[in-house]
């Protein structure tokens, strides 16, 4: 496999050969915040890794489908990524929201669901529950449409915020249906249904893709963990990559194969296209 790097798993170690050996019916999807884009304290400068869309453009001309499926909005994903102005990504498909939202490059055709009646009642309550929880700069929250995020990495003590809000979010949440979603110093609230293991089990029975490679960095990824696990069961070969990061070792230690960050993502995805045969 030449530069590539060798998964730690035999299941890993069958799922990149079999990408290498069909790549015209394999399907790659990404996280974005932490896989493509490095994390930052404000998500609103989340860019994508400079030589990220290149790796992926090269990539795509040679897979049968490459996909972003993120916890953030599709719209917000594609405008911070460049998705939409990217060469070579013309086929490029964006779940956003844990796959509530689909943003295709082909068409430009954004789909979005109608708003959650508990988001907008949460919405409401939000602001004062974080301000009543810790002090009023310690703490940023994020407007998602679909979903509300409250960001801890701005506070001096991040992980001591993120402990205090944890409680107080989680029965916001159950008061109004919707579900807490803890991550990287980030605590989300989402309408329940829609994960990242859904998305991506349904893109690859739309697809009919023959093998599956999934790359994520936080808790949000362990859906998609566990649906290329059941796809495995079901005969479809699939790789599990963890973006490292030392605040979310339960993905490490479920990954077949971990990288360095989003600059580590960009090094498999060249050395993907590199490998693969010539056209």
């Amino acid at each position: 496999m030449g530069s590539l790097p060798e998964p730690k798993t035999a299941a890993g170690t069958a799922g990149l050969a079999a990408l290498l050996d069909r790549p015209e019916s394999a399907l790659v999807a990404l996280d974005y915040d932490g896989t493509l884009a490095p994390i930052v304290p404000d998500p609103e400068k989340a860019r994508a890794h400079s030589q990220a869309m290149p790796a992926l453009a090269r990539l795509a001309r040679r897979i049968g489908v490459v996909a972003v499926i993120t916890g953030r909005s599709a719209e917000a994903a594609v405008r911070l990524g460049g998705l939409d102005r990217a060469p070579g990504l013309e086929g490029l498909i964006v779940l956003g929201a844990y796959g509530a939202e689909r943003w295709d490059a082909a068409t430009g055709a954004l789909r979005t669901p109608p708003p959650h009646p508990g988001v907008m009642s949460a919405r409401a309550e939000l602001p004062g529950l974080v301000r009543d929880t810790v002090p009023s700069d310690q703490a940023h929250i994020e407007d998602k449409g679909v979903a509300l995020a409250v960001h801890t990495r701005r506070a001096a003590d991040p992980a001591g915020t993120f402990q205090a809000l944890h409680d107080p979010l989680d029965a916001l949440a159950a008061r109004h249906g919707l579900t807490l979603e803890p991550g990287r110093f980030v605590l989300e609230l989402r309408p329940p249904g829609a994960d990242k293991g859904r998305a991506l089990t349904d893109l690859v029975r739309e697809t009919g893709a023959t093998s599956v490679l999934y790359a994520g960095d936080d808790l949000g990824d362990l859906a998609a963990f566990d649906a290329v696990a059941r796809l495995r069961e079901a005969g479809v070969p699939g790789l599990r990559v963890c973006s490292g990061s030392t605040e979310v070792a339960e993905l490490a230690e479920a990954a077949d194969l971990t990288v360095d960050g989003p600059a580590g993502v960009v090094a498999l995805l060249t050395a993907l296209s590199v490998a693969l045969p010539p056209e």
